[in-house]
């Protein structure tokens, strides 16, 4: 076919090929040219050129009828709805050249031969000239039509790609960001159609697209056709893989499953609506689109695509339901990951909440206050508030207009890749989306704030909290020989802190994933016959749905919520504290009551080691050693240390090994350490004895400061005598670090003082600590004091 063609088929085509194709088109080409050989599979297919957009439009003498009504609507002689509209009419109303629906028709029956169907089924995609550019994604701008079958149904939804073009959205879009109204040509693709309306569809994006984490693959999917998701009609799946680990095919490192409702589907049917949507059965909400080979093959396949582009890619995917085979259908550049400041990261701290009225799946990291308006049809947007918080079900290119006049933008529906979610990261808006019922449990003149500032899940408070927005510069901060670790306990915010230098995390609580993800006592999952509350008994079953071992629950979500802590600093050091509750913090967990004893004084009481290989405690215990080894050999973060909290004696060490030995943690095993918290006297006394036992010490400060100086830390009445600064507790402090530093161990602090107070990370660095642990919003300011402090030792050297 010849270089002046109206169409060109995809494999003649390259990511070159933007001014002719589009920037869809010219994609698909690149991947069937230069990824098919690698495996990644794209749908055949081909593409009209700009040529055939222009002369189609010169055939009918169009592009003066577009001009004039551009000019009148800039000229403010006509209004946004007038104009479109009217282009679109005329555009509809023009005849096809016969030249150039002949050769549309004669690739459609090339196609059809191709895959061996007559009257093959398509998808016929919109490609303007001027879409997926790396600095601006025109999302959702124009057009696709699904199941369209025939010569007369193709060359009418051609035709109404065009007109698609000069949507109100679209015209909006680009007089927004400065494109030419008349200079954009519009591509169509020909592709052939996958079956997803039997199997399933989704986005896919090669980085964490809230935090712009460059080592994870994020995947959404829903059953039926993908268009759902992209529009952010149903709230999908949600799954996360850890890229550095996917070249050893012995492991499966995905990080995250999150089940959504995926209420609805969109199915093909035959007629003049092509496409309709379905409700969803019971077994497809509770079940995954995906199974875990699907879902590292896609992510293989974005790690191809992203590196052969060589910058951060945002995917569609489908699988047919006839034959089980997955498809990339689009693949585009990521547009939003690099609006961060180089160097700098920005946190918030919010006081004076009001109660929670609404949560939902964050989007960006900030937080604003300010008054709803709910609009719940694209019809009324004209009633919209500048600079409120925009309140809605779901949101298509038609709420454009609106949308970058928000403050905030909450949504019922939606996951992470949906219309709302891929604009408000393009307008650098807060959004929390899949909300569920934020359009009935909040109004119009309400006033709230919308935080997206604590993690992967958004909150709507009521009333004006006072916000504080806190600039992290790491620019200029210089290497120390101490090393500088992260206190980590929410795998949500874990990827957030990823631009910090840090040397890894020096403690990741588990107990916190256990209350915060899991919920449920894991007594009363291996003991569910025996539950007596019926409460209890309901909830757990709701929460297992899908297991056939309620157990396993408890281990894939523990591993999971760890692998997050994990991945975010790979490949250095996570010290993972084995579960530290106290008996009335178990007590409050999902069945938790009827296997906890009540004791006066929990915090000296039945916790930490001495739980572990209780009969009252050791098989619950089994499945978080269990989940640990699954972390370490299964997923592949063979940089998990783990850590024993609340050792009272050598003897209770060697009890507590025996019994991770025989759950498959054996110290030494696969390179496995095993540390111990340094939190009680007795730590410091038989230092070298708890040497003979473990790699390392983590000083707990908190623990072993209340129970030097005799204190509750909890206590208001005493607490103007707990202070770490104590000089009995300075003085255990440094004979502990002599003590594990003589006995070849590692040894570093985990407590709270040094974010409190970074001066005395430089009594610590005095005393030769291997390493500081603290809260991502102070590492810049205990860096900085470790620097100074060790700079000061080698001047006095």
């Amino acid at each position: 076919m010849t270089a002046s063609a109206s169409i060109v088929w995809f494999e003649d085509l390259g990511r070159d090929d933007v001014p002719r194709v589009g920037g869809k088109n010219a994609s698909l080409g690149e991947m069937i040219g230069h990824l098919s050989r690698a495996g990644v599979t794209v749908p055949p297919g081909f593409a009209t050129t700009a040529k055939a957009f222009w002369s189609f439009l010169d055939a009918n003498d169009l592009r003066r009828v577009i001009a004039a009504r551009i000019d009148e609507w800039q000229r403010g002689t006509a209004s946004l709805g007038e104009t479109g509209g009217a282009i679109r009419k005329a555009i509809l109303k023009a005849e096809w050249p016969r030249e150039l629906a002949e050769e549309i028709k004669a690739g459609y029956g090339e196609l059809s031969r191709r895959v061996g169907v007559d009257g093959v089924h398509v998808a016929v995609r919109s490609s303007a000239t001027a879409e997926d550019l790396p600095n601006a994604s025109f999302a959702g701008q124009q057009d696709t039509f699904l199941n369209i079958s025939g010569e007369a149904a193709l060359l009418l939804a051609c035709k109404r790609c065009f007109a698609s073009l000069f949507n109100d959205r679209a015209i909006s879009y680009r007089q927004a960001n400065g494109f030419d109204q008349t200079a954009v040509a519009l591509s169509i693709g020909i592709q052939q159609m996958v079956r997803s309306d039997l199997g399933a569809a989704g986005v896919m994006f090669s980085i964490d697209t809230e935090t712009g984490f460059d080592k994870v693959v994020l995947i959404n999917g829903s059953w039926g056709l993908g268009e759902n998701i992209v529009q952010g009609a149903v709230d999908p799946d949600e799954y996360q893989v850890f890229k550095p680990l996917l070249a050893n095919e012995q492991l499966s490192p995905i990080v995250q499953k999150r089940r959504g409702e995926k209420a609805i589907k969109m199915i093909c049917q035959e007629g003049e609506h092509p496409t309709r949507n379905v409700p969803t059965s019971k077994r497809e909400r509770k079940a995954f689109v995906l199974g875990d080979a699907d879902i590292l093959a896609l992510a293989r396949w974005a790690v191809l695509i992203e590196k052969h582009y060589g910058q951060p890619m945002d995917m569609e995917w489908a699988r047919d339901g006839e034959t089980g085979r997955l498809y990339i259908v689009q693949a585009r550049p990521e547009t939003s990951h690099t609006r961060r400041r180089e160097g700098v990261l920005r946190s918030y701290s919010i006081s004076g909440k009001g109660a929670l009225l609404a949560r939902g799946v964050a989007v960006g990291d900030a937080v604003v206050s300010g008054d709803v308006c709910l609009i719940e049809d694209v019809k009324d947007i004209d009633k919209f508030v500048d600079g409120s918080v925009l309140v809605t079900r779901t949101t298509d290119p038609d709420w454009f207009p609106i949308m970058k006049r928000a403050a905030a933008i909450v949504t019922d529906l939606g996951g992470r890749t949906s219309h709302a979610a891929i604009v408000s990261r393009e307008l650098g808006l807060p959004a929390i989306v899949g909300a569920g019922d934020a359009t009935q449990t909040l109004h119009s003149l309400q006033e709230v704030t919308v935080s997206c500032a604590e993690g992967d899940e958004g909150f709507v408070y009521a009333g004006r909290a006072q916000v504080k927005a806190n600039d992290i510069d790491i620019s200029s901060l210089k290497p120390t020989h101490t090393q500088i670790m992260l206190n980590l306990a929410n795998p949500g915010a874990a990827f957030r802190w990823w631009r910090l230098p840090t040397d890894g995390v020096g403690l990741a609580r588990m107990e916190f994933v256990i209350a915060n993800e899991i919920l449920v006592h894991p007594e009363a999952l291996l003991h569910f016959d025996e539950l007596k509350d019926e409460g209890a008994r309901r909830r757990i079953s709701e929460l297992t749905e899908g297991y056939r071992v309620k157990a396993d629950y408890f281990v894939e979500k523990l591993s999971l919520g760890l692998a997050r802590l994990a991945a975010s600093v790979y490949p250095h050091p996570v010290i993972v504290r084995m579960s530290d509750f106290k008996t009335n913090e178990y007590a409050d967990l999902v069945g938790g009551a009827q296997f906890e004893p009540k004791e006066a004084n929990p915090m000296i009481g039945f916790r930490g080691a001495s739980r572990y290989y209780s009969p009252q405690y050791r098989d619950a215990f089994a499945l978080e050693c269990q989940a640990v080894r699954r972390l370490r050999e299964e997923l592949g973060f063979d940089n998990v240390v783990v850590m024993i909290p609340f050792c009272r004696s050598p003897e209770e060490a060697d009890k507590v090994l025996e019994v991770m030995a025989e759950n498959g943690l054996q110290r030494g095993r696969n390179g496995l350490q095993v540390y111990v918290m340094c939190e009680i006297p007795a730590n410091v006394v038989l230092a070298s004895q708890f040497a003979e036992r473990f790699d390392g010490f983590s000083i707990g400060s908190n623990d072993l400061t209340q129970l030097v100086l005799g204190v509750d830390r909890d206590s208001a009445e005493l607490s103007h005598l707990f202070s770490e600064e104590n000089e009995a507790v300075k003085q255990m402090i440094a004979q502990v670090i002599a003590e594990a530093h003589r006995a070849g161990a590692k040894i570093g602090l985990c407590g709270q003082a040094p974010s409190d107070n970074p001066g005395f990370a430089a009594f610590l660095v005095d005393c030769g600590i291997d390493s500081i642990s603290v809260s991502p919003d102070s590492f810049v300011a205990v860096k900085q004091t470790v620097a100074a402090a060790e700079a000061g030792m080698r001047r006095r050297a």
